[in-house]
């Protein structure tokens, strides 16, 4: 447990310094190298196996370079041990990262420079952001910072803590191969075919998580602020929760939109194709780029709720 607060902690103060490297960068190396090899252009049941092959190789590749690292660390001593232990849970976790690149987009949009907002934006989202407007700036940074609460924080946190800096680097290792290959168009239909399953079913426990601990955030949160609503975060997570065709990215988004009372999704282009989309939430008040600071307050609080609960299931454990 010294070694996963230490990483939180760490993530919290420093996120992601980009002159050092970073294992999630390794994996995309690793997936790249691996689908110029394994890719083909055939259709069918050929390239479902290729793609599986890939996401196989990917996990042992994880598990032992991680493991390795550990047991290394573990044979030099107790304070090398939860040294290695606490940078690997630090970069599991990418919740400072994530708000720094979404204060970059809010930060543009205050100063009028929308051109600058759209680019900042186009680093974390997958969509087009050049046909976007002001509104749809702040709706599509809002949502991916919702989303990423599960994928980039709350899931790793929770890998971490049930099966050590391993399975959680082992569940970025999913989602990396998610993000670049598990996508549903004519290139990746079959070959990310496995790697958009696994990572679905990785996140089917822990997006419901996120969104009820989004939930308890968004009572606190409104403690202090009148801007955060914890009876329309409930109401419309249990509305709208399933509307996304993701099983797991509606359960954030749908939390978020009823907290704030915006409305977000809607269609958005995709290389050039629209994407059809239903909405999330009501539509009560045009999205602000305030609603980015918002977006990131619960993203932090449901993040502190998680490691105190994780932290308190130790403690209980160890003094039964």
């Amino acid at each position: 447990m010294t070694a996963l607060l230490t990483g939180v902690l760490l993530d919290l103060l420093i996120g992601d310094p980009e002159k050092l490297p970073h294992p999630v960068r390794a994996m995309g190396a690793f997936i790249g190298f691996l689908e110029r090899l394994l890719y083909s252009v055939k259709a069918g049941r050929g390239c479902v196996i290729r793609g599986a092959l890939l996401f196989v190789a990917t996990i042992l590749a994880t598990f032992s370079v991680s493991g390795l690292i550990l047991y290394t660390a573990y044979r030099l001593g107790r304070v090398w041990y939860v040294l290695a232990a606490s940078v690997m849970t630090f970069y599991c976790l990418a919740a400072k990262s994530l708000k720094d690149e979404s204060y970059k987009v809010l930060n543009a949009l205050k100063t009028g420079k929308v051109k600058d907002a759209r680019m900042s934006l186009s680093m974390i989202v997958g969509r087009d952001t050049e046909v976007l407007d002001e509104t749809g700036i702040i709706k599509a940074c809002v949502e991916t910072v919702a989303e990423n609460t599960s994928d980039g924080v709350i899931a790793p946190l929770l890998y971490t803590a049930l099966g050590g800096p391993v399975l959680g680097m082992c569940y970025k290792a999913v989602n990396t191969m998610d993000s670049m290959i598990g996508y549903n168009n004519e290139r990746y239909e079959y070959f990310g075919k496995v790697a958009a399953r696994a990572d679905d079913v990785a996140n089917l426990l822990p997006s419901r998580i996120s969104a009820l601990l989004m939930i308890l955030a968004s009572f606190i949160l409104g403690l202090f602020c009148d801007r955060y609503s914890v009876s329309g975060a409930a109401r419309i997570w249990i509305r709208d929760r399933y509307r996304q065709k993701s099983p797991n990215a509606g359960q954030t988004e749908s939390v978020c939109a009823g907290a704030l009372g915006i409305r977000l999704l809607g269609d958005a282009s995709y290389g050039g194709k629209t994407v059809h989309k239903p909405f999330i939430g009501d539509d009560t008040r045009c999205p602000e780029p305030d609603d980015i600071v918002r977006a990131a307050h619960l993203m932090y609080t449901a993040e502190v709720l998680c490691t105190a609960a994780i932290l308190s299931a130790a403690l209980i454990l160890i003094f039964r």
